[in-house]
């Protein structure tokens, strides 16, 4: 008599966890997304992210593609991304959005920093150079100036728009 089909009282059963249709349906479209999003980043970007050598030349055959072909290479994305540890990936895409949104929240802060600094003139100078001691202040003061007088007379925002690239490029150098 053999005991094949008997487990030891000892042994437990593993938990079968059944996972309906539908709901394997929708983590198909969400890797699915997942990889519509990798086929829309830039080539300097995709490099960014960690890919094996066949999702990467997947995803650089969909960039090509068009209409009914560019639905199915998606449909081909996701299914090789079922195979693939989905969790490196989209931390990496998390964190190339984050770094987009953080540069959008830095270059928002420099546009009112001008605005400060047309309005309220030396205060808003001597923040900046106490922050950028190299900073030219006299730069600084004649374009805030300059600023002035053309919005007094409607004149296009030449000067304006010099401040902030002034300001920018302060800040690319921290």
């Amino acid at each position: 008599m053999s005991r094949k089909n008997k487990k030891a009282p000892w042994e437990e059963e593993e938990e079968i966890i059944w996972v309906s249709k539908s709901e394997m349906k929708r983590d198909m479209e969400a890797l699915q997304k997942l990889g519509e999003e990798l086929v829309k980043l830039k080539p300097g970007a995709l490099a960014k992210i960690p890919l094996s050598d066949e999702l990467r030349m997947a995803i650089k055959d969909a960039q090509r593609f068009k209409q009914e072909a560019y639905r199915r290479q998606l449909q081909f994305i996701g299914k090789q991304m079922r195979s693939v540890d989905i969790e490196p990936i989209q931390a990496a895409l998390d964190k190339l959005n984050n770094k987009h949104a953080q540069v959008t929240a830095q270059l928002h802060k420099l546009e009112s920093l001008r605005d400060r600094m047309i309005d309220d003139g030396d205060t808003v100078i001597n923040e900046v150079m106490e922050a950028h001691p190299d900073a030219d202040r006299q730069q600084l003061r004649q374009l805030v100036r300059m600023a002035v007088k053309e919005k007094a007379a409607n004149k296009p925002a030449k000067a304006y728009r010099e401040i902030f690239q002034v300001l920018k490029a302060l800040y690319i150098q921290d």
